[in-house]
């Protein structure tokens, strides 16, 4: 197979470019990307020289772009998005243009050119917030979305649906959870969390970190996202949740755990508008593909620790350029 990957330098894209070339040797990757802040052409720097993985640099809003990455193409699995809630907060604009407008100018671009597989990759904010105590969302759930980047999400996924009722497209949407793992950029929640540490600053927590999220490793999404590839029905939503549910003060104190710190280097700040309390995913229907999380939460975290610790010439110049006005902050 030839394969387009949107956003394949970011931190879900950069491990699923790995996982598939390294899982399928007679996979050929094209990876569009443009780039942005949060994503890391370094991420795939080993890659260079290999004759079965290319970079083309440009956007998805660019129709003539996307039209010349999909020549010969199979497949697409589009991944670029702008993702971090609190930035849409600050300014959702540009969550519309890439996350919307950017997922019809691909669905175009794949009707013209006849390709026979697109998978989406969403999220599962799009369903909204869930009661502490209610059944995990399925993919019947009505979507509910309550920030500017979950409801940019939401409009990608209608639009992609209504591709295959209007033009019968071949389109397949996944809705995993909360990804951590390796290329992770450190404004998020756990690579935040981690670096801060790592300086010798204090992790700032939301409320009272009491919010409650389903978090999977970052592989087991890359072997989702290829299993409906490979074995899912054209026109469905699939969920992918890590069946590993945590409040964000339990996260916090197993990160301080594994680098040695107390509940002292925890810096509880103002909840920011209309904080989701809780997300949480029924994988009943994936797992009829065969799919099921991995990688235990306990073996996650120590993993993606490690690889922080490991990797400061990755993450600190990333930190020293992080915009001010979001730094601290995470979806």
């Amino acid at each position: 197979m030839k394969i387009l990957i949107t956003g394949g330098c970011g931190f879900i894209g950069s491990n699923l470019i790995y996982y598939l070339l390294n899982s399928h040797p007679d996979w050929h990757i094209i990876n569009l990307d443009n780039l942005s802040y949060a994503a890391q052409g370094k991420n795939l720097a080993p890659l260079d020289k290999n004759p079965r993985y290319r970079l083309i640099v440009g956007a998805i809003e660019d129709q003539k772009t996307v039209l010349a990455a999909l020549n010969g193409c199979d497949a697409i699995i589009h991944l670029a998005a702008q993702t971090h809630v609190d930035r849409s907060i600050v300014n959702p604009l540009p969550f519309v243009h890439t996350n919307t407008l950017g997922t019809q100018v691909l669905l175009d671009a794949a009707r013209q050119a006849s390709i026979p597989r697109f998978v989406h990759i969403s999220t599962d904010e799009v369903y909204g917030a869930l009661p502490e105590h209610a059944p995990p969302f399925t993919e019947q759930h009505p979507l509910a979305p309550r920030s500017p980047y979950a409801a940019s999400k939401a409009a990608a996924d209608l639009l992609v649906l209504a591709s295959y009722e209007t033009f019968n497209m071949p389109v397949i949407i996944i809705r995993p959870s909360n990804n951590y793992g390796p290329y992770q950029f450190p404004e998020k929640f756990i690579p935040l969390a981690i670096t801060n540490l790592l300086e010798g600053k204090k992790v700032p927590v939301y409320g009272t970190g009491q919010n409650i999220r389903d978090w999977i490793f970052v592989e087991d999404t890359c072997r989702a996202i290829e299993t409906v590839l490979l074995k899912g029905t054209t026109g469905e939503v699939y969920n992918a949740g890590g069946a590993c549910e945590k409040r964000n003060i339990e996260l916090i104190q197993a990160i301080l755990n594994l680098l040695g710190k107390d509940n002292e280097w925890i810096d509880f700040v103002p909840d920011r508008p209309a904080h989701d309390f809780r997300y949480a995913l029924d994988n009943s229907k994936i797992n009829q593909l065969g799919w099921r999380p991995t990688v235990d939460f306990t073996t996650g975290i120590e993993r993606t620790v490690r690889w922080y610790q490991e990797h400061p010439e990755w993450w600190q110049p990333l930190k020293r350029h992080l915009q001010r006005g979001v730094q601290g902050f995470w979806t």
